[in-house]
C-alpha cells in the first residue's frame, strides 16, 4: 500500500479529467472507501500507534505515516520518538485541546485542497480519551475522507487479559481530578449493570481506587493493568476494596487501566437462574439505592428473565 499524492494519481492520462472530476476510486489495498458522500480532496488517516512496545506498529501504519504530508499529534516530541525509531521523516504538528478551535478550520482547508494527514495519539487508538474528535467530525461534515488504520488499544488489551466479562462494557476514560466531580461521575457509572473500563492517573491512583470502591462497591471485582506491552506489564486482580488497600503501599508507575467487573446482578447473567441468584440480583440493585420495582426490572434484565419469571423465582422456597 502506498499513500498517493492526488497530484500524481496513477492512471490519469493526458487529456483525461483531473482526479477531482472523476468518481472516487474503488477499494484498494488500504481498504474500502468511506460510504459517506465524499467531496474531492485529501484524506485524514486515523492511525493507532504502540501503547508501549514500539514493535507493535503495523506495517500499514508505517507506510501511512511515511507517506502523508503531516502527522498530527497531541505531543510532537512523543510522536517524533516513534517516527525516528522507524526512520520516518514526515513533519509533525501539534493538535491538542488548547489549539483545536484554531487549528481545525485550517487543517480542513488544507485537506480540501488535497493534503493527506495522519492523526495519532500519544499512544494507542486516537480519540479514546485523547484529542481529535473535533477534527474528525469537521472532516465528516465537510465530506473529507476519514480512514482508520487500526492497531493497539489499551482498552481492548486490558479487557483481553483482565479475566472479567468483556461484553458489554462501558469505557469512561479518565475520572475527574476533583473529588466531588469524581464521585458524581462514578455514581452515574454505578447504575450500569455491566463491565467498566477506566483510565487512572498514577498521581491519583490511591484516591481514585478508593472512590471506585466507595461508589461502585468495594466487593466488585477489578483488574488493575499497568505498563501494557512493556517489560514490567502487570495485572493486579482483586476486589475494588482490596485494590484500594494495595495501592496504599504501591509505588505508582506508568498509566493504569482499571477493568471493573459487573455488579452481582449482571454477573449472574448467563447462569441458570435460581431462587438464590434471583434474590441476590434484586438485593444488589436495592443496595445501590433503587426502589423495589426498579430493582426487579434491572435484575430481570440482567438474568434474561421476564418480570413475572423473576417474581416467581424470588417468591419460591421461603424467599423474603
Amino acid at each position: 500500500m502506498t499513500v498517493v499524492d492526488r497530484a500524481t494519481w496513477p492512471g490519469v492520462e493526458t487529456g483525461a479529467p483531473a482526479p477531482e472530476e472523476r468518481e472516487p476510486a474503488p477499494s484498494s489495498d488500504h481498504g474500502p472507501r468511506t460510504t459517506d458522500r465524499v467531496t474531492p480532496g485529501g484524506r485524514l488517516w486515523v492511525v493507532a500507534t504502540p501503547i508501549g512496545n514500539l514493535s507493535d506498529l503495523s506495517p500499514r501504519a508505517r507506510e501511512v505515516l511515511a507517506g502523508v504530508r503531516l502527522v498530527l499529534a497531541e505531543d510532537t516530541r512523543h510522536v517524533r520518538k516513534l517516527l525516528n525509531h522507524y526512520d520516518i521523516t514526515t513533519a509533525a504538528r501539534a493538535l491538542h485541546e488548547h489549539n483545536e478551535a484554531r487549528e481545525v478550520p485550517r487543517l480542513v482547508a488544507e485537506l480540501r485542497g488535497g493534503a493527506e494527514f495522519a492523526l495519532v495519539s500519544d499512544a494507542g487508538t486516537p480519540l479514546l480519551a485523547d484529542p481529535g474528535y473535533r477534527l474528525v467530525r469537521a472532516c465528516r461534515e465537510s465530506g473529507i475522507e476519514v480512514l482508520a488504520v487500526p492497531g493497539p488499544s489499551a482498552v481492548a488489551a486490558a479487557l483481553s487479559v483482565a479475566g472479567l466479562p468483556p461484553v458489554p462494557f462501558t469505557f469512561a476514560g479518565f475520572l475527574p481530578p476533583r473529588s466531588g466531580a469524581r464521585a458524581a461521575a462514578l455514581a452515574a457509572l454505578a447504575a450500569l449493570p455491566h463491565t467498566l473500563v477506566l483510565f487512572l492517573s498514577p498521581h491519583r491512583l490511591r484516591p481514585e481506587l478508593e472512590a471506585c470502591a466507595d461508589v461502585l462497591g468495594g466487593e466488585r471485582e477489578g483488574a488493575l493493568v499497568a505498563e501494557l506491552t512493556k517489560i514490567h506489564e502487570r495485572c493486579q486482580r482483586g476486589s475494588l476494596a482490596g485494590l484500594a488497600a494495595w495501592s496504599a503501599a504501591a509505588a505508582p508507575r506508568g498509566e493504569y487501566t482499571l477493568v471493573v467487573g459487573p455488579p452481582a446482578a449482571a454477573a449472574a447473567a448467563g447462569e441458570a437462574a435460581t431462587p438464590e441468584t434471583a434474590r441476590a440480583a434484586v438485593e444488589a440493585a436495592l443496595e445501590r439505592g433503587l426502589d423495589l420495582a426498579a430493582a426487579r426490572r434491572e435484575a430481570a434484565h440482567a438474568l434474561g428473565l421476564t418480570r413475572r419469571e423473576l417474581y416467581a423465582l424470588t417468591t419460591r422456597q421461603g424467599a423474603r
